[in-house]
């Protein structure tokens, strides 16, 4: 406060010691202050202020300690990149400008001004949950930290929903945020047929830590993932590195997909459920991506089995799942539904397992079940996700039908009381949060932009 009334910090009680911690612990209040003397006014002036932070060790993954990517090798300083960072400035200010003006004028076009606003307001926060490392064999890690949760590293369940703003911008940083997942399941600690939920606590990354198995979920995620990626850049090399297990975890959903047992889906805070629609229709659009990769990387007749199988599955899936107007939220539950935002992919990815009828009927079903901030996730409670939301208001596959759903979103968000960082598990009868708040899963947002623009990335305008 003196320093807001008078520009000036109290040395009595700031700055005084030269060394503030013991350990890793701060032994006092620590405050950073900056101020300037613009003098005369005139015309108009500009200040630059840099801040940089050092943790010199980013990530601990599987026992060995990896330096952020920008110090891989241990030579850069901080000051450094902070001295190029200064040089570049001007031109990486052009660069930033071009890349805000082509976001929300892409996001417009995709859904209206309401759209390119959190669009706009997701996007740090999707990109600044994770931290940049390099393996010791060279492959990029982009590793999430599990915000407002339990803190998990690297959770898959978190990545999935998020990929698309990366799929959209980085196909290389997509694929880093799988990169991990992948060396950690195909290493000594993991021995299952199926993917792993996380790979530790962050920041130490020494294995799964969550104790509940989410087998369908994450293998399912994982095979959608590698296949978006596989479109986005269509280098064999990266699933054929990792065939076999891709292979492991495709069988897997094959087996035990069509009608799971009882597990958790990525929306665990709504405990397991048994015969869940909305998981199967995953795990069989898994299998249908695994048939699609194993045919771009010359594998026809795992491909042509593989798509038999989704297909086959699918049609079970509709005879089942079907209600009179509706599909259910599981297989065996009566006047239950819920939303289907994982069938988003058979579009997108160009699978036509299910088709568009599935999908015209699910949406004409939610038109009926809006609140005012925004459609439940299913017929047990009045919460939501804003990420899914969008995501199936996605599948409409036009502008108007997809602010249908996106309008309640941008309301809930215009209007809660809540001065908190963007959260994503919400209410829909109240602007009011749940517990989830400043999450990566806000990348998810980026679906209908990724949708209408799914290979080709932003071109950097040229000065």
């Amino acid at each position: 406060m003196e320093f807001v009334t008078s520009g000036k910090l109290d040395t009595r009680t700031y700055g005084k010691s030269k060394n503030i911690t013991s350990g890793n612990f701060v032994e006092q209040d620590v405050a950073l202050a900056w101020s300037i003397d613009l003098g005369k006014v005139k015309k108009e002036k500009e200040e630059v202020l840099m801040l940089a932070y050092d943790d010199i060790y980013s990530i601990k993954f599987q026992g060995r300690n990896l330096r952020p990517y920008w110090n891989a090798d241990g030579r850069n300083t901080i000051t450094k990149e902070m001295q190029k960072a200064a040089k570049a400035w001007p031109k990486l200010g052009d660069r930033l400008a071009a890349f805000d003006s082509d976001l929300i004028r892409e996001a417009t076009q995709s859904g209206g001004k309401e759209y390119a606003d959190l669009c706009a307001t997701a996007y740090r926060q999707a990109v600044a949950a994770h931290k940049l490392v390099m393996s010791e064999r060279g492959s990029l890690y982009f590793i999430s930290k599990e915000n407002f949760s339990n803190g998990c590293a690297g959770t898959v369940d978190v990545t999935y929903p998020s990929i698309p703003l990366f799929l959209r911008y980085n196909t290389e940083i997509a694929k880093a945020l799988v990169n991990f997942i992948f060396d950690y399941a195909e290493g000594p600690k993991w021995n299952k047929v199926w993917a792993p939920h996380d790979v530790g606590v962050y920041p130490d990354a020494y294995g799964q830590h969550y104790g509940n198995w989410m087998p369908l979920e994450e293998s399912g995620n994982m095979l959608l993932i590698t296949a978006a990626i596989l479109k986005q850049s269509p280098d064999a090399g990266f699933a054929q590195k990792h065939w076999s297990t891709l292979t492991k975890w495709a069988l897997y959903a094959l087996q035990n997909g069509q009608d799971p047992e009882n597990q958790l889906c990525t929306d665990d805070f709504a405990g397991k459920l048994a015969h869940n629609v909305n998981l199967s229709a995953k795990s069989i659009l898994a299998v249908a991506a695994y048939a699609k990769m194993a045919r771009s990387i010359g594998k026809v007749d795992e491909a042509k089995a593989f798509q038999e199988f989704a297909m086959n599955m699918a049609a079970l899936w509709k005879h089942r799942a079907f209600e009179e107007d509706h599909y259910r939220l599981t297989f065996d539950g009566e006047g239950t539904w819920s939303q289907k935002y994982n069938l988003v992919w058979d579009k997108v990815l160009g699978l036509n397992i299910f088709g568009d009828e599935v999908v015209a009927t699910e949406l004409e079903w939610y038109k009926k079940h809006f609140n005012t901030y925004g459609l439940p996730l299913d017929s047990r409670r009045q919460y939501s996700k804003t990420d899914w939301q969008l995501w199936t208001g996605t599948m409409a596959g036009t502008v108007d039908g997809f602010r249908e759903f996106l309008l309640p979103v941008y309301k809930f968000y215009n209007e809660t009381p809540d001065r908190v960082p963007l959260g994503d598990w919400v209410n829909t009868e109240e602007p009011t949060f749940n517990a989830m708040q400043a999450r990566s899963v806000v990348g998810g947002f980026f679906m209908k932009l990724y949708a209408d623009h799914p290979v080709s990335p932003l071109p950097a305008k040229k000065k």
